[in-house]
């Protein structure tokens, strides 16, 4: 990662460290997840450039190896000639070209340490955004679930509850007390019809006496119908002891007169 990016990861982090209170959590974790993966692409990037430095390398020493063996080689050839100089210029070469093996050999080493160390970093950056991404889809699961809650718990509280049940108690007890007072109406007119008929059937009952009374004083006899039910008429003998009981009762009340 170079200065710039560096830099401009610093103040992306300010920014976000000053306005996360305006943000949601779901934009702040998406964000992060486009850093780690931008963070990735570069990792890639650098451990490609290094694998090709490192072959470059790699062939640089190869070829250092084998020109080192074929001026060796040549020196023998040299040597076999009888020219002894120019195997000795054959022996400079190829010292120069072991040289050159050597250095490119401590540098060959260097340059795979790194490319390991690469390859390692890039395994554990993708499986950290790995776990990332799922930590993310579990948190803002989480953060969604919190919000309708939320939203759910600020609906119930603004809902009246407790005076809507009062009502409904009210009104329970209204009805209570209407039907209360329906019963009674129809007990009282119930009762009302009743005694109006036991007035009538008392009503009967004095006409009837009344008419056997007369027909007592008349001497005379009585209708059947006109007595109340069980009562028949006066035999005549009865009659006349009657009369001449109601004329005594007559005579003792014009004396005191």
């Amino acid at each position: 990662m170079g200065l710039f990016d560096r830099v401009s990861r610093v103040v992306r982090s300010n920014l976000n460290a000053a306005v996360s209170s305006a943000e949601n959590p779901e934009k702040i974790l998406d964000q992060a997840i486009i850093d780690m993966q931008e963070d990735l692409v570069q990792m890639r990037q650098a451990v490609a450039g290094a694998i090709a430095s490192q072959k470059r390398v790699q062939q640089q020493y190869d070829k250092a190896q084998s020109e080192a063996s074929s001026w060796q080689q040549r020196a023998q050839l040299a040597l076999q000639k009888g020219e002894e100089d120019l195997a000795k210029q054959a022996l400079l070469r190829k010292k120069s070209q072991a040289e050159t093996a050597v250095a490119l050999k401590t540098q060959l080493d260097s340059q795979s340490a790194i490319v390991d160390k690469l390859k390692r970093d890039l395994i554990g950056l993708e499986s950290k955004l790995s776990e990332a991404k799922t930590k993310r889809d579990m948190l803002k699961a989480r953060a969604s679930a919190a919000r309708a809650n939320e939203q759910l718990q600020s609906t119930t509280s603004s809902l009246n509850t407790s005076s809507a049940m009062a009502a409904f108690e009210r009104m329970e007890d209204k009805v209570l007390q209407m039907e209360a007072k329906s019963q009674a109406a129809a007990e009282l007119a119930g009762a009302d019809l009743e005694s109006q008929f036991a007035m009538l059937d008392a009503g009967s009952d004095v006409d009837a006496e009344l008419a056997s009374m007369k027909a007592q004083l008349a001497g005379g006899t009585v209708d059947q119908s006109a007595l109340p039910p069980g009562e028949s008429t006066i035999p005549a003998s009865e009659a006349t002891a009657v009369d001449a009981e109601l004329e005594e009762l007559r005579s003792q009340i014009d004396k005191f007169d």
